[in-house]
Protein backbone atom coordinates (compact mmCIF):
# COMPACT_ATOMS: atom_id res chain seq x y z
CA UNK A 1 0.00 0.00 0.00
CA UNK A 2 2.81 2.40 0.88
CA UNK A 3 4.46 1.79 -2.51
CA UNK A 4 1.16 2.52 -4.28
CA UNK A 5 0.77 5.73 -2.28
CA UNK A 6 4.29 6.84 -3.13
CA UNK A 7 3.76 6.03 -6.80
CA UNK A 8 0.50 7.98 -6.74
CA UNK A 9 2.21 11.00 -5.20
CA UNK A 10 5.03 10.76 -7.73
CA UNK A 11 2.58 10.67 -10.62
CA UNK A 12 0.74 13.67 -9.20
CA UNK A 13 4.05 15.52 -8.89
CA UNK A 14 4.94 14.76 -12.51
CA UNK A 15 1.48 15.81 -13.66
CA UNK A 16 1.59 18.99 -11.64
CA UNK A 17 5.05 19.83 -12.95
CA UNK A 18 3.88 19.23 -16.53
CA UNK A 19 0.86 21.50 -16.07
CA UNK A 20 3.03 24.20 -14.52
CA UNK A 21 5.52 24.06 -17.38
CA UNK A 22 2.67 24.22 -19.90
CA UNK A 23 1.15 27.25 -18.20
CA UNK A 24 4.54 28.96 -18.04
CA UNK A 25 5.04 28.32 -21.76
CA UNK A 26 1.61 29.79 -22.51
CA UNK A 27 2.39 32.79 -20.30
CA UNK A 28 5.68 33.33 -22.10
CA UNK A 29 3.96 33.29 -25.49
CA UNK A 30 1.28 35.65 -24.21
CA UNK A 31 3.81 38.16 -22.89
CA UNK A 32 6.06 37.94 -25.96
CA UNK A 33 3.40 37.65 -28.65
CA UNK A 34 4.07 41.00 -30.31
CA UNK A 35 7.80 40.32 -30.33
CA UNK A 36 6.98 37.08 -32.16
CA UNK A 37 4.57 38.76 -34.60
CA UNK A 38 6.47 41.94 -35.48
CA UNK A 39 10.13 42.06 -36.53
CA UNK A 40 11.04 45.73 -37.06
CA UNK A 41 13.90 46.48 -39.43
CA UNK A 42 15.86 49.67 -39.96
CA UNK A 43 15.59 51.56 -43.22
CA UNK A 44 18.49 51.74 -45.63
CA UNK A 45 19.94 55.15 -46.45
CA UNK A 46 17.97 56.56 -49.35
CA UNK A 47 17.72 59.76 -51.33
CA UNK A 48 15.84 62.36 -49.22
CA UNK A 49 13.67 63.00 -52.28
CA UNK A 50 12.14 59.55 -51.70
CA UNK A 51 11.43 60.04 -47.98
CA UNK A 52 8.55 61.77 -46.30
CA UNK A 53 7.17 62.00 -42.78
CA UNK A 54 3.59 61.40 -41.72
CA UNK A 55 2.65 62.67 -38.27
CA UNK A 56 -0.23 61.00 -36.47
CA UNK A 57 -1.46 61.83 -32.95
CA UNK A 58 0.88 59.46 -31.10
CA UNK A 59 3.69 58.70 -33.55
CA UNK A 60 5.84 60.02 -36.37
CA UNK A 61 5.86 57.68 -39.34
CA UNK A 62 8.36 57.42 -42.15
CA UNK A 63 7.30 56.91 -45.75
CA UNK A 64 9.17 55.72 -48.83
CA UNK A 65 7.76 57.71 -51.74
CA UNK A 66 8.01 57.89 -55.51
CA UNK A 67 6.44 61.20 -56.54
CA UNK A 68 4.35 61.50 -59.67
CA UNK A 69 1.76 64.09 -60.66
CA UNK A 70 -1.68 62.92 -61.71
CA UNK A 71 -4.65 61.01 -60.37
CA UNK A 72 -3.07 57.57 -60.04
CA UNK A 73 -1.41 56.44 -56.82
CA UNK A 74 -0.38 53.15 -55.26
CA UNK A 75 -0.21 52.53 -51.50
CA UNK A 76 1.89 49.56 -50.41
CA UNK A 77 1.94 47.81 -47.04
CA UNK A 78 4.90 45.49 -46.68
CA UNK A 79 5.60 42.23 -44.94
CA UNK A 80 7.41 41.49 -41.74
CA UNK A 81 11.16 42.11 -41.81
CA UNK A 82 10.65 44.20 -44.97
CA UNK A 83 12.42 47.50 -45.49
CA UNK A 84 10.01 49.16 -47.89
CA UNK A 85 12.60 51.78 -48.84
CA UNK A 86 14.43 48.90 -50.57
CA UNK A 87 11.20 47.70 -52.17
CA UNK A 88 10.33 51.09 -53.64
CA UNK A 89 12.65 50.93 -56.66
CA UNK A 90 11.10 47.70 -57.99
CA UNK A 91 7.57 49.10 -57.80
CA UNK A 92 8.65 52.45 -59.23
CA UNK A 93 10.14 50.64 -62.22
CA UNK A 94 6.99 48.56 -62.69
CA UNK A 95 4.58 51.49 -62.28
CA UNK A 96 6.27 54.64 -63.62
CA UNK A 97 2.89 56.27 -64.23
CA UNK A 98 1.84 56.21 -60.57
CA UNK A 99 2.84 57.96 -57.41
CA UNK A 100 3.86 55.33 -54.84
CA UNK A 101 3.60 55.54 -51.06
CA UNK A 102 5.05 52.86 -48.78
CA UNK A 103 4.58 52.92 -45.02
CA UNK A 104 7.27 52.06 -42.50
CA UNK A 105 5.17 50.59 -39.69
CA UNK A 106 5.61 51.87 -36.16
CA UNK A 107 9.00 50.76 -34.91
CA UNK A 108 10.17 50.05 -38.49
CA UNK A 109 12.51 52.15 -40.59
CA UNK A 110 12.75 55.06 -38.18
CA UNK A 111 9.02 55.36 -37.44
CA UNK A 112 8.31 55.96 -33.78
CA UNK A 113 5.92 53.99 -31.60
CA UNK A 114 5.19 50.30 -31.16
CA UNK A 115 3.38 48.18 -33.76
CA UNK A 116 -0.04 46.72 -33.02
CA UNK A 117 -3.04 45.79 -35.13
CA UNK A 118 -5.06 48.82 -34.03
CA UNK A 119 -2.12 51.19 -34.58
CA UNK A 120 -1.33 49.85 -38.07
CA UNK A 121 -4.94 50.21 -39.14
CA UNK A 122 -5.15 53.77 -37.80
CA UNK A 123 -1.91 54.67 -39.58
CA UNK A 124 -3.19 53.19 -42.85
CA UNK A 125 -6.25 55.43 -42.68
CA UNK A 126 -4.05 58.46 -42.01
CA UNK A 127 -1.83 57.63 -44.99
CA UNK A 128 -4.87 57.14 -47.22
CA UNK A 129 -6.25 60.53 -46.21
CA UNK A 130 -2.98 62.20 -47.11
CA UNK A 131 -2.65 60.43 -50.46
CA UNK A 132 -6.28 61.14 -51.37
CA UNK A 133 -5.64 64.87 -51.07
CA UNK A 134 -3.36 64.64 -54.11
CA UNK A 135 -4.61 61.62 -56.07
CA UNK A 136 -8.15 60.66 -57.02
CA UNK A 137 -7.56 56.98 -57.81
CA UNK A 138 -5.74 54.80 -55.32
CA UNK A 139 -4.67 51.19 -55.72
CA UNK A 140 -3.67 49.29 -52.58
CA UNK A 141 -1.21 46.39 -52.33
CA UNK A 142 -0.51 44.48 -49.12
CA UNK A 143 2.02 41.70 -48.74
CA UNK A 144 2.01 39.06 -45.99
CA UNK A 145 1.51 41.01 -42.73
CA UNK A 146 0.49 44.00 -44.82
CA UNK A 147 -2.32 42.09 -46.52
CA UNK A 148 -4.36 42.40 -43.33
CA UNK A 149 -3.73 46.15 -43.21
CA UNK A 150 -4.57 46.57 -46.89
CA UNK A 151 -7.83 44.62 -46.85
CA UNK A 152 -9.20 46.50 -43.86
CA UNK A 153 -8.31 49.84 -45.45
CA UNK A 154 -10.09 48.79 -48.65
CA UNK A 155 -13.14 47.83 -46.58
CA UNK A 156 -13.27 51.31 -45.04
CA UNK A 157 -12.22 53.58 -47.89
CA UNK A 158 -12.83 53.58 -51.67
CA UNK A 159 -9.97 52.09 -53.68
CA UNK A 160 -9.64 51.35 -57.38
CA UNK A 161 -8.10 47.90 -57.00
CA UNK A 162 -6.77 45.72 -54.22
CA UNK A 163 -3.92 43.20 -54.41
CA UNK A 164 -3.18 40.85 -51.51
CA UNK A 165 0.15 39.05 -51.79
CA UNK A 166 0.77 35.82 -49.81
CA UNK A 167 -2.26 36.70 -47.70
CA UNK A 168 -3.80 34.97 -44.70
CA UNK A 169 -7.42 34.51 -43.75
CA UNK A 170 -6.35 35.48 -40.23
CA UNK A 171 -3.15 35.66 -38.22
CA UNK A 172 -5.09 33.76 -35.59
CA UNK A 173 -5.47 30.74 -37.89
CA UNK A 174 -1.83 30.87 -38.99
CA UNK A 175 -0.67 31.06 -35.36
CA UNK A 176 -2.91 28.19 -34.36
CA UNK A 177 -1.23 26.03 -37.01
CA UNK A 178 2.21 26.97 -35.76
CA UNK A 179 1.34 26.46 -32.09
CA UNK A 180 -1.31 23.70 -32.10
CA UNK A 181 -0.71 22.93 -28.42
CA UNK A 182 -1.59 26.49 -27.29
CA UNK A 183 -5.11 28.00 -26.95
CA UNK A 184 -4.13 30.82 -29.33
CA UNK A 185 -7.66 32.24 -29.55
CA UNK A 186 -7.55 32.98 -25.82
CA UNK A 187 -4.10 34.58 -25.87
CA UNK A 188 -3.68 36.51 -29.10
CA UNK A 189 -4.21 40.29 -29.10
CA UNK A 190 -3.61 41.03 -32.80
CA UNK A 191 -5.70 38.53 -34.77
CA UNK A 192 -5.86 40.31 -38.16
CA UNK A 193 -9.03 38.49 -39.16
CA UNK A 194 -9.11 39.43 -42.84
CA UNK A 195 -11.94 37.00 -43.59
CA UNK A 196 -14.28 39.12 -41.46
CA UNK A 197 -13.90 42.24 -43.62
CA UNK A 198 -13.60 40.50 -47.01
CA UNK A 199 -17.39 40.58 -47.61
CA UNK A 200 -17.25 44.40 -47.36
CA UNK A 201 -14.82 44.73 -50.27
CA UNK A 202 -16.25 45.98 -53.56
CA UNK A 203 -13.02 46.86 -55.42
CA UNK A 204 -11.68 44.27 -57.88
CA UNK A 205 -9.27 42.15 -55.86
CA UNK A 206 -6.40 39.84 -56.78
CA UNK A 207 -4.98 37.37 -54.28
CA UNK A 208 -1.49 36.09 -55.09
CA UNK A 209 -0.32 32.99 -53.23
CA UNK A 210 3.06 31.24 -53.29
CA UNK A 211 2.95 27.53 -54.06
CA UNK A 212 5.98 26.77 -51.85
CA UNK A 213 5.01 29.09 -49.01
CA UNK A 214 5.80 27.39 -45.71
CA UNK A 215 4.97 30.41 -43.55
CA UNK A 216 1.48 31.12 -44.94
CA UNK A 217 0.47 28.13 -47.08
CA UNK A 218 -1.87 28.74 -50.05
CA UNK A 219 -4.76 27.17 -48.11
CA UNK A 220 -5.08 30.43 -46.20
CA UNK A 221 -5.47 32.41 -49.44
CA UNK A 222 -8.13 29.96 -50.59
CA UNK A 223 -10.00 30.37 -47.30
CA UNK A 224 -9.82 34.15 -47.66
CA UNK A 225 -11.05 33.98 -51.26
CA UNK A 226 -14.12 32.08 -50.10
CA UNK A 227 -15.02 34.96 -47.77
CA UNK A 228 -15.39 37.50 -50.60
CA UNK A 229 -18.69 38.11 -52.32
CA UNK A 230 -18.94 36.29 -55.67
CA UNK A 231 -17.16 37.99 -58.55
CA UNK A 232 -15.12 40.43 -56.45
CA UNK A 233 -11.87 38.49 -55.97
CA UNK A 234 -9.76 35.96 -57.83
CA UNK A 235 -6.77 33.88 -56.79
CA UNK A 236 -3.52 33.31 -58.65
CA UNK A 237 -0.98 30.82 -57.32
CA UNK A 238 2.64 31.09 -58.40
CA UNK A 239 3.60 27.38 -58.18
CA UNK A 240 7.36 27.74 -57.66
CA UNK A 241 7.23 30.80 -55.44
CA UNK A 242 8.39 30.92 -51.84
CA UNK A 243 6.91 33.27 -49.26
CA UNK A 244 9.11 36.27 -50.07
CA UNK A 245 8.67 35.75 -53.86
CA UNK A 246 12.34 36.54 -54.48
CA UNK A 247 12.74 33.50 -56.72
CA UNK A 248 9.87 34.62 -59.00
CA UNK A 249 10.08 38.43 -58.96
CA UNK A 250 9.95 38.91 -62.77
CA UNK A 251 6.84 36.72 -63.02
CA UNK A 252 5.29 38.47 -60.02
CA UNK A 253 5.76 41.96 -61.44
CA UNK A 254 4.50 40.90 -64.89
CA UNK A 255 1.33 39.71 -63.19
CA UNK A 256 0.97 42.97 -61.29
CA UNK A 257 1.47 45.12 -64.38
CA UNK A 258 -1.11 43.08 -66.29
CA UNK A 259 -3.56 43.34 -63.40
CA UNK A 260 -3.12 47.04 -62.69
CA UNK A 261 -3.08 48.92 -66.02
CA UNK A 262 -3.30 52.70 -65.98
CA UNK A 263 -6.54 54.23 -67.09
Amino acid sequence: MMRKARLHRLLLLFAGTGVLLYLLACLGLYLQQRALLYFPVAAARTDPAHRETLRVPDATLQLAVQHHDGDEALIYFGGNREDVSQTLSDYAAAFPGRAIYMLHYRGYGGSSGEPSEAALHADALALYQRVRQQHARITVIGRSLGSGVAIRLAAQRPVEQLVLVTPYDSVLNVAQEQYPWVPVSLLLHDTFESWRVAPQISAPTLLIAAGNDRLIPPEHARALLAAFRPGVARLMILPQAEHNLRNVLPEYFRLLVQTLPLR
